[in-house]
Formats: C-alpha cells, sequence, structure tokens
C-alpha cells in the first residue's frame, strides 16, 4: 500500500511541476502568484500521502505548514496590491 500511496506523490508532483512551469510562463504577477498557490497545493498533497505511506506525523505537519505559508503569502500579495480609494471627504480637506 506505500508504494501506491508513494506513487501517487509523484504523479501529483509531476502534475503540479507542470503546472507551476506553465503558469511561471505568464507575464502578470497575480498568475505568478496563482503558481506559489499551486505548488503549496500541490505539495502538500504530495507531502500529505508520503506521510500515510510512511506513518510519520511529521511530514503531515510539514504539509500544513506549507498549505499555511502559501497562504500567508496570497495575503501578503493581495495586501501589497492594495490601492486605496482617494479621500475625497470634506474632512481630508480641513486636515490640509
Amino acid at each position: 500500500m506505500s508504494e501506491y500511496l508513494t506513487g501517487i506523490a509523484l504523479l501529483i508532483l509531476v502534475i503540479t511541476g507542470v503546472g507551476v512551469f506553465k503558469v511561471l510562463r505568464a507575464r502578470p504577477a497575480v498568475e505568478r502568484m496563482m503558481a506559489i498557490q499551486l505548488l503549496g497545493t500541490g505539495g502538500a498533497a504530495a507531502t500529505l500521502l508520503l506521510s500515510a505511506a510512511s506513518a510519520s506525523p511529521a511530514i503531515a505537519d510539514m504539509s500544513l505548514l506549507l498549505v499555511l505559508f502559501a497562504a500567508f503569502s496570497c495575503s501578503a500579495f493581495a495586501l501589497g496590491h492594495f490601492v486605496p480609494a482617494p479621500d475625497t471627504s470634506s474632512e481630508a480637506e480641513d486636515r490640509r
């Protein structure tokens, strides 16, 4: 059974690698962020399968960290590209 799970994990890694390669060739930064998300999701799936194959809970913890880091990087990306709307209220003019 562990050989079967390891084989599926390798298949997921290959498919994730092909997807990341295709997305990284794109120019927009949003598509590059999608590559980071894809790598985090595919890596987490593969490491969870490897954890089940080897019966090692430490590998499962690592996969949870991969998902967490991918989510944080997506949040940081979204906050970094946030452009606030100009303040057109009368209070803003009074402060000047």
